[in-house]
């Protein structure tokens, strides 16, 4: 995939909500899920956006909510958005992430140079930052398509 494009589309998602990520159920690929809106005036209609991360070798998450934050926020009424919304420490519950500072294409790694190699197309290395998780893909291809509201990527078939 060219990088240029690659930049562009992690571009795209900038300030919007992460609702959903994880490998899809075939495990191989990994799907973030971003609900796009713009400004009403704009007359955009939001969106729900499928960023699928192709032949992904090597995802790692790990928290952006710093300890202290996390200190106060282990209350199971937290994970509720309505029973945790007047409470002291992180609200859970809002089910989503803002996108911010958002994603973006990291310079080449040993590990995707390692990968490329080894299977002989190219890889790229992406970082997506939350305001709950951060996200580090090492993939090939990333597919972008919409969704529909109510996308349950792991429904048995």
């Amino acid at each position: 995939m060219d990088t240029a494009v690659l930049e562009q589309t992690l571009d795209e998602t900038f300030d919007h909500a992460v609702v959903h990520h994880g490998y899809t159920n075939y495990l191989r690929d990994y799907e973030v899920i971003v609900y796009a809106t713009a400004d009403p005036c704009t007359g955009i209609t939001p969106s729900h956006l499928r960023y699928l991360f192709r032949y992904c070798v090597e995802a790692r998450c790990e928290t952006s909510v710093p300890p202290e934050t996390w200190r106060v926020s282990l209350d199971d009424r937290l994970i509720d958005h309505e029973a945790g919304v007047d409470l002291d420490g992180y609200v859970w519950g809002v089910k989503w992430h803002c996108l911010y500072p958002g994603a973006k294409l990291l310079p080449e790694s040993e590990a995707a140079r390692r990968w490329s190699k080894v299977l002989g197309i190219d890889f790229h290395e992406v970082r997506i930052e939350t305001n709950a998780h951060n996200l580090t893909l090492l993939f090939s291809d990333l597919q972008v398509s919409e969704v529909p509201i109510g996308y349950a990527p792991f429904v048995a078939e």
